[in-house]
């Protein structure tokens, strides 16, 4: 009997039943983003009609902090989960999720008692609001985690019950926040309901976080999670000084406009910021089982993001004033005009994230570094040069311009490594 070749065995029903498993784990991760964006999207809505354009954009302010520290917490507690515990023995992965969840509380307390301490010395709706942020961080953070552990085991499923839990807990809290009618009150509301999910997570996998074990966990995942913690902060951080700075060179209310047009494209700006949690797990996957196919299956889903936003930005220009207005109260005027370079600009985000994934599942820390830091420096030149060139549609065009160069780095860098890893083809795989 002739053997079979590679090409052949991946034809065999094996191959069928993975590909199938890996739909099915993509399915709840998509689903998953669905509920997390409604979350984010409604969220924003009820603020904006709620408080204002300049009130919204004190709230901006808050929701771009809060992306920042995100950003902390992934790069060191979660994104190596699931760059080394995806796929892996259970025994493996409870153990590594309780430190991991531990990292990521003694973050949230970490940072969430330094936000307190400076939103009371600052005062006002401002000091307010990020009083309450630091007040509801452990609670935010850990609900986040949870949702990296989930995909990392391969069940997407509990991590989308955990963020429909947040949604529904949310409803309630966004009625009283509504009737207090501060920006303090809405990140409360926000705030207390994912803590609600933050607790049900515990429940759920039958883990507690080893907030004792966060020293272990950063000193056996040094080499990954200090460059992927510059990497995610040079992310938020670039969203941050954007905020800050356009709000200095223009002023706050062109902070809750860009806002405005982000919540106009939610739904995409929702799945690029937890791409992480579906994609790297399963491009790490790819990468052990067929490591010729993970080219094609970046490809695929960066290509794919970007034309749909781009489908989406297209629809959103044919919304009359009148239902725009009834979304966005006064908001809409202003964001209204920033949905074309908005939709450009994460739609080339979007291609980017494709290479990003198969960079993650690669394990280049520093490639991906690398880019990340080149495509930070271009938003942030490109948001406050346009703003300062011509005010809150400049820095929308800005960006568009920077986030399609990057993608064009985050390619190159994908490429090369791939080179790479085809010249020394040993995976670097750890799985205790």
């Amino acid at each position: 009997m002739t053997p079979m070749t590679t090409e052949e065995e991946a034809t065999r029903p094996g191959a069928a039943t993975a590909k199938r498993a890996m739909v099915g784990r993509l399915s709840w991760g998509l689903a998953d983003q669905a509920a997390s964006s409604m979350t984010n999207f409604a969220v924003g809505i009820y603020v904006a009609r709620s408080l204002g354009v300049t009130a919204f954009g004190v709230f901006g302010l808050a929701w771009v902090t809060y992306g920042v520290v995100l950003s902390v917490s992934r790069g060191l507690a979660t994104d190596p989960l699931v760059v080394r515990f995806s796929g892996v023995p259970d025994a493996s992965w409870r153990g590594a999720v309780a430190r991991s969840s531990g990292t990521a509380l003694s973050v949230g307390t970490a940072i969430g008692v330094a936000c307190l301490v400076v939103g009371l010395a600052l005062g006002g709706s401002v000091g307010r609001a990020f009083a309450c942020l630091g007040a509801m961080l452990p609670g935010l953070l850990l609900q986040d985690a949870w949702r990296y552990s989930f995909f990392a085991a391969g069940d997407g499923r509990k991590a989308f019950v955990n963020d429909v839990v947040w949604g529904v807990a949310l409803v309630p809290a966004m009625v009283v926040a509504a009737r207090v009618g501060s920006v303090a009150a809405f990140v409360l509301a926000w705030g207390v309901s994912a803590a609600v999910a933050a607790v049900y997570g515990c429940l759920q996998c039958g883990i507690r976080p080893r907030m004792t074990g966060a020293r272990g966990w950063l000193r056996e995942q040094r080499d990954l999670s200090y460059r992927y913690l510059v990497e995610n902060v040079g992310v938020s951080g670039a969203s941050q000084l954007r905020a800050y700075g356009l709000g200095a060179i223009v002023g706050v209310g062109a902070v809750g406009a860009i806002r405005g047009a982000e919540l106009l494209l939610g739904p995409f700006l929702a799945v690029l910021m937890g791409l992480s949690l579906v994609t790297v797990a399963e491009a790490a996957r790819v990468l052990r089982r067929a490591p010729h196919r993970l080219a094609r299956f970046c490809l695929l889903l960066g290509a794919g993001q970007a034309v749909a936003a781009l489908l989406w930005g297209a629809a959103l220009l044919l919304v009359p004033d009148r239902l725009g207005e009834f979304v966005l109260g006064g908001v809409w005027s202003s964001a209204s005009e920033l949905i074309v370079p908005a939709a450009l600009g994460v739609a080339g985000a979007g291609l980017g994230t494709g290479a990003a994934a198969g960079l993650r599942a690669l394990g280049a820390a520093r490639r991906s570094l690398r880019s990340q830091l080149f495509a930070s420096a271009c938003y942030v030149g490109g948001g406050l040069g346009g703003a300062a060139a011509a005010g809150t549609v400049g820095s929308a065009w800005g960006v568009a311009a920077a986030t399609v160069c990057s993608s064009a780095v985050w390619w190159l860098q994908l490429r090369s490594a791939l080179r790479e890893r085809h010249r020394n083809p040993i995976p670097e795989v750890r799985t205790s």
